[in-house]
């Protein structure tokens, strides 16, 4: 299985990429300017976080628009990737009322294969200043926080998901099942 990462400038590109070598995958991180014939022997997708605010600065992640229009497998955007697929999908992204840094209580609205096998509540960590204010046609909201509607969001028939929190940060609870949960999706 081969999961291409598009570096979207975040501080934890790394980290989903070594997250996923850890699982057995054959991984590479790809800059959000890669040519898609660069990435057409992926069976799955991260769009990494990164550093643009969505609501301002979307022309900052490249390519990743034609990522999600022309790429049949799997796509996981997380946090800023997941922005960009909430705006590119219809939905609107705003600066939060609260920002959210740092570890937050995560409640599941919807368990589906994604997050399937996690537990109704979950810590999870943060670091984002803007938020997706509602879903997309098509997707579904999977999880919440206190402070942020949309934490998770799927559309199966797409095989597009967004985590507006960190999966790969060692202290978001059930990270790694996440992980393998997508992978999982990327080896149907």
């Amino acid at each position: 299985m081969r999961i291409y990462v598009i570096d979207n400038g975040g501080q934890w590109t790394h980290r989903e990429w070594r997250v996923l070598r850890d699982l057995d995958v054959e991984c590479e991180i790809k800059s959000n300017e890669s040519a898609l014939g660069e990435l057409r022997d992926a069976d799955g997708i991260v769009l990494s976080g990164g550093a643009p605010s969505i609501a301002y600065e979307s022309f900052k992640l490249g390519n990743t628009a034609e990522f999600l229009d022309k790429m049949d497998v799997p796509i996981l955007g997380i946090c800023v990737g997941a922005q960009f697929m909430a705006m590119h999908y219809g939905s609107r992204v705003s600066p939060a009322i609260h920002p959210e840094f740092g570890k937050v209580e995560i409640s599941m609205v919807k368990e589906d294969s994604l997050l399937r096998g996690l537990p109704k509540k979950f810590v999870a960590w943060e670091s984002h200043n803007d938020e997706i204010k509602d879903i997309p046609k098509g997707f579904s909201l999977l999880a919440s926080s206190a402070t942020c509607k949309v934490q998770a969001m799927g559309n199966t028939d797409l095989q597009r998901y967004g985590l507006q929190f960190h999966p790969e940060v060692e202290h978001t609870e059930f990270g790694r099942d996440i992980f393998k949960n997508f992978l999982e999706l990327c080896a149907r």
